[in-house]
């Protein structure tokens, strides 16, 4: 139990519990204040998500004199530079606790998107790709959906769908239309760097006082219950099977759950890229693809609470099996798109892939392997959804340059999808005793 102290992070000799004014004197549960700083969190890795770089991509190609096959090859290249990191990431965050590494990664970030404003070819521009991926929708993301997994449990659905209904609106629904217009007022020399000042100013204390690692360490149970007093949050979290990333890899759930994200990864990174040159080709104008991203967000905001509500109650692969049937739906649709309406409905079933998605890759991990070693297993998953998104706009930019559209590319891409969705059916939550995947390390 929290001893009783004036100083803010004492530690007690015999127990090895912290005390902390802000954790333990709230009158409410500190997992709460977890939830809104991970929600900023999330909104601040945007500059390094496909759905802001997106706006950049048409004054990269005009600006800097490359073909959209290569920026789209950069961009590949450098989402899968970038997650190879990923691994240490989440080892260095089970070791030295969230509050450091967001630190660390936030100072990192900003230099990254300073960087960005002074890119001068496609070798920088790489690199910049490499940065901005590796640091933002990589190891940030990562840290601000892995700090609420620590804090709760018999509610982690729920909660983790109200987040994400917050970061989406704010993230995903908003920052497109405000990076469109930075850059109409600035140019996108300059947004660049005004969003890297933004991530400093509001992530860096964000991160550096309100991120904590787990509850047990102020002697609270998950989900708000006293280590002393919630006799059944002690029981819960003595049933609660922990494995090593070591052990996690190599069942069949980690591939198979992995395999069918990291195709909605790819194919919805490779959409969300292409977004603006897709609505073009359909005679839509380049505004309305940035104004698009805000009901896609709404949608991904209440399919993300709606099934965060669900996945408590209904195996978490029924939704990844929808994810991936709404992914192959989306995919048919989008060279398809006739008029604003049209394009509204293909934003609709983009959000509800992206939310059911969300909810299946932040509750999965935790639910299957335990908290103990989250952010090492994240790591290891991160990599293979990364490394799935980092496949998507590549090919999907060299069908454009060699055959002027995407329809075909987009048609036969969808039959992915509709295979793994059978796949994600077989995704069962492991047991000690069931053999180890065949071919796995």
């Amino acid at each position: 139990m929290a001893q009783t102290t004036t100083k803010d992070h004492e530690e007690s000799p015999t127990t090895g519990i912290r005390y902390s004014r802000l954790v333990n004197e709230l009158p409410i549960y500190y997992g709460w204040v977890i939830v809104v700083a991970s929600v900023i969190g999330r909104v601040m890795t945007s500059p390094g998500q496909t759905y802001t770089i997106s706006i950049f991509i048409e004054h990269f190609i005009a600006d800097l004199g490359i073909s959209r096959s290569l920026a789209s090859t950069l961009y590949t290249i450098g989402t899968l530079a970038g997650g190879l990191s990923l691994p240490f990431v989440g080892q260095q965050l089970d070791k030295r606790g969230p509050r450091v590494m967001a630190g660390v990664i936030t100072v990192l970030f900003t230099l990254a998107c300073i960087y960005m404003g002074f890119v001068q070819g496609p070798i920088m521009l790489g690199f910049g790709f490499v940065l901005l991926r590796m640091l933002g929708q990589g190891s940030l993301s990562m840290i601000s959906s892995n700090v609420i997994n620590r804090w709760w449990v018999r509610r982690r659905g729920t909660v983790l769908g109200i987040a994400g209904v917050l970061s989406s609106v704010l993230g995903s629904g908003l920052f497109p239309s405000l990076v469109y217009a930075l850059i109409g007022r600035f140019g996108w020399r300059s947004t660049y760097p005004l969003l890297g000042l933004l991530v400093a100013v509001v992530m860096l204390p964000v991160g550096l006082l309100l991120y904590r690692s787990q509850p047990e360490d102020y002697g609270l149970e998950p989900d708000g219950g006293m280590a002393d007093k919630d006799k059944r949050g002690r029981d819960e979290q003595a049933a609660e099977e922990n494995w090593t990333r070591a052990e996690a890899v190599r069942t069949a759930a980690f591939w198979s759950a992995g395999l069918g994200l990291a195709a909605i990864s790819m194919l919805g990174t490779g959409l969300q890229f292409h977004m603006v040159s897709i609505f073009r080709d359909s005679g839509l104008p380049e505004g309305a693809a940035a104004a698009a991203f805000l009901p896609i967000a709404v949608t991904v905001g209440i399919v993300n609470l709606t099934s965060g509500m669900l996945v408590d109650r209904i195996p978490v692969r029924f939704l990844l099996c929808v994810a991936l049937l709404l992914q192959a739906t989306s995919l048919v649709m989008a060279p398809r798109l006739q008029g604003r309406t049209m394009a509204s409905i293909y934003g609709v079933v983009m959000g509800m892939t992206t939310g059911l998605q969300f909810t299946v890759s932040t509750v999965i991990w935790a639910t299957y392997y335990g908290r103990r070693h989250l952010g090492s297993i994240r790591g290891a998953a991160s990599l293979v959804t990364i490394g799935g998104s980092a496949l998507g706009p590549m090919p999907m930019g060299v069908a454009r340059d060699l055959l002027g559209s995407y329809d075909l590319a987009l048609t036969v891409a969808a039959a992915l999808p509709l295979a793994l969705a059978l796949l994600a059916l077989t995704v069962r939550r492991p047991t000690r005793e069931e053999p180890v995947a065949a071919g796995a390390s």
